[in-house]
């Protein structure tokens, strides 16, 4: 079975291409990043073709003025211009498995050569995405920050092209058959984590710290932790935020300034430092297709309290190592932190149980052997049709 991933970027696209690799199946990566940079995680030279004008100008782009930057969004041509160069580079596969947003002209030339397609979307349905992030944009007053209308309407496209639609939660899951996509036409695996990686070190302190670790943006909630927080004004605790702050979320910080502690991007070879000193991990998504971040919290064994919206259903088990609540729910939010607040150590319990949970069905091997089995599944029902 030969497989070709293509990705704009890289996302988890890489990690799977490693699980493909470990297994033998991996024929090609084509990546928008250069060569030199694939090979760092471990992709032969050889197997990657690299798209870098993609990258070259997008990255000149933000170095341009802002009024330009502000009158102007290049992100639907950018796209095609490397979903059209990455399609010249395809080889001849037995899979394509191309990212939504630029994989609809890779797709028409895989199609033409006999391969399963499989588009990758890890976020929800692109019409449910829209929706709910301008209603809530509406409700702040605030400008909405969504998709170019171009890439919107390819990737409606893609999920037609597409044989197979590849998601990571069942939340995205019902999105999608809400919008009237068949569910035999569905993948659903839960993205993996690195136990190497991530890994839990003795807490220093007794302080009851609340981290985040993420964008600061609207979509991730964050405006409704920091609410909550800060009503709850515990004493002897700490709301730590890491990660790079957005425009749309500073209004916020001012509002709630001295309720939280703010240290900016951390590479991920050090949040589990971050993770280790913290009792609960928090993600108020509005809308995640899967927060790969609670998955790497629970592995540094702190409970979660997350959103239906955010695909941590399918890792964790309410009540037992984390929580699962309603979006925009401050009331369930702040009752939650409060109880483990109040209890340290069914907080400590849950935190151990969630680690336990994630070390057993939900590492990058486990992604990987479930993908792979699904692209067996697809490949064989595929050749028997062509039969």
């Amino acid at each position: 079975m030969k497989v070709t991933v293509s990705v704009c970027g890289r996302f988890h696209a890489f990690n799977l291409a490693q699980q493909l690799l470990k297994q033998g199946h991996l024929y090609q990566l084509i990546t928008s990043y250069p060569k030199f940079e694939v090979v760092k995680y471990g992709i032969p030279r050889e197997k990657v073709s690299s798209v870098v004008i993609k990258e070259i100008l997008n990255r000149a782009w933000y170095k341009m003025p802002a009024f330009i930057r502000n009158r102007y969004d290049p992100s639907y041509a950018l796209h095609e211009l490397y979903d059209i160069l990455a399609s010249r580079a395809l080889r001849d596969p037995d899979i394509c498995v191309a990212f939504s947003g630029s994989a609809y002209n890779i797709f028409k030339k895989a199609k033409r050569r006999g391969a399963v397609t499989v588009v990758e979307r890890g976020s929800a349905h692109i019409l449910y995405q829209t929706k709910i992030m301008k209603d809530e944009y509406g409700k702040l007053g605030m400008h909405p920050e969504l998709a170019h209308p171009g890439i919107i309407e390819k990737e409606l496209k893609e999920y037609i092209e597409a044989d197979y639609i590849s998601i990571p939660s069942l939340f995205v899951k019902r999105t999608f058959i809400e919008q009237g996509i068949p569910e035999n036409k569905l993948i659903c695996n839960p993205y993996g984590v690195s136990l190497i990686e991530f890994k839990q070190i003795k807490k220093e302190d007794n302080k009851f710290r609340v981290i985040y670790a993420g964008a600061m943006s609207i979509q991730k909630g964050v405006h409704y932790l920091l609410q909550a927080f800060s009503e709850l004004n515990l004493p002897d605790s700490e709301l730590l935020l890491v990660g790079g702050v957005t425009d749309e979320i500073r209004p916020f910080f001012k509002k709630y300034e001295g309720h939280f502690k703010s240290i900016g991007h951390k590479s991920q070879k050090e949040l589990y430092k971050y993770y280790s000193q913290s009792s609960v991990f928090v993600i108020m998504s509005v809308q995640d297709g899967f927060g790969m971040v609670l998955s790497q919290a629970m592995a540094c064994g702190l409970p979660v309290i997350c959103t239906k919206n955010t695909g941590g259903e399918d890792v964790l088990q309410d009540g037992v190592d984390g929580f699962v609540i309603p979006i925009k729910d401050v009331t369930m939010l702040k009752k939650h932190l409060l109880f483990l607040y109040e209890n340290p150590e069914i907080c400590r319990k849950m935190g151990q149980a969630a680690k336990e949970k994630i070390s057993n069905g939900f590492t990058w091997d486990d992604y990987g052997d479930r993908m792979i089995g699904h692209y067996k599944r697809i490949l064989a029902m595929q050749r028997g049709k062509a039969i």
